[in-house]
């Protein structure tokens, strides 16, 4: 498996995660945090710092996709600078063609004089 596949792999489930982190989340400011408790009148927990939790792994999720993103890049180059080397220095054979054989000595037939 090669580093860029790797890479791959993690930057799919980096995302699948952060759809996930960011769909738990309520945009007017309920969400996860109002549903136990009653909006802070009960903490279950500690799940008054749910908001608090989803807000910082978002955060992180979405610094590490960018991170990976920027490092797969990274491995990409690296990968296809490693074959145009080998291609330059001479190290793969060039196959060469000869011309087909032309048909001049074919025996004239007796209209075509």
């Amino acid at each position: 498996m090669s580093t860029f596949t790797i890479f791959l792999v993690l930057i799919v489930i980096v995302a699948f995660l952060l759809v996930v982190v960011i769909m738990v989340q309520n945009p007017k400011g309920g969400g996860l945090s109002s549903s136990f408790g009653g909006g802070g009148t009960q903490q279950l927990g500690g799940v008054k710092k749910t908001g608090d939790f989803l807000d910082k792994s978002t955060w992180a999720l979405a610094t590490l996709l960018l991170a990976l993103i920027l490092l797969s890049n990274v491995a990409i180059n690296s990968g296809s600078n490693t074959e145009s080397k080998a291609l330059d220095s001479g190290d793969v054979p060039v196959k060469t063609t000869t011309p087909a054989p032309t048909n001049n000595d074919a025996p004239k037939t007796e209209g075509n004089n």
